[in-house]
């Protein structure tokens, strides 16, 4: 009886194998997928500096590019011509394009999207505090820790008597004071 149970697992195992490597998996455009690595294994603050682009940035790239010889719908030939126009657009405007990005600047349409992309390096929580929120929502910047030696509301008195507060992080060590509570038993 277990043979039989072992033996069609088994057996089970082996059509789901071979079906499993029948599948495709769908292709995803490699510009995507890399910016999706990219963020995967650098997490969600990126190093970048913000960038708002100025109104007039489109004409100084069509500018740049008409100086080596390119037009709107041009390619970049060779490595040179590409690196002169980099080179020049860094220079006059002071925003580079990332190791990463670089890849994925082909044509002059290319370079004057990402010249024309601005970028925010503010968190969502930096966001959140700079909108309007409605009356009954609060964000709360500062928070504010218990302390009975600093607590003016309720006179020092606890809601959580027995319970101390206990403060680990080295950054916040600087900022908060922790405290023992007193226990009533030995």
């Amino acid at each position: 009886m277990f043979r039989n149970v072992l033996s069609t697992t088994f057996k089970n195992f082996q059509i789901v194998a071979i079906r499993h490597k029948q599948t495709k998996l769908p292709k995803i455009d490699k510009k995507l997928q890399a910016a999706a690595e990219s963020l995967a294994s650098r997490g969600f603050l990126r190093p970048n500096k913000p960038w708002d682009p100025p109104a007039e940035i489109d004409k100084t790239i069509l500018k740049i590019c008409a100086d080596n010889g390119l037009n709107t719908e041009s390619e970049f030939d060779s490595l040179d011509v590409k690196y002169t126009v980099l080179k020049a657009c860094f220079d006059e405007t002071g925003h580079g394009i990332p190791n990463s990005l670089l890849h994925t600047i082909e044509t002059v349409d290319d370079l004057r999207e990402f010249y024309e992309t601005p970028v925010d390096t503010s968190t969502p929580f930096d966001s959140l505090k700079k909108i309007e929120l409605p009356k009954n929502l609060h964000v709360q910047e500062n928070y504010v820790r218990f302390h009975p030696d600093n607590d003016t509301l309720f006179n020092g008195k606890s809601v959580f008597p027995k319970s101390s507060t206990i403060v680990s992080g080295l950054k916040t060590r600087k900022k908060f004071e922790g405290y023992s509570a007193k226990s009533s038993w030995p």
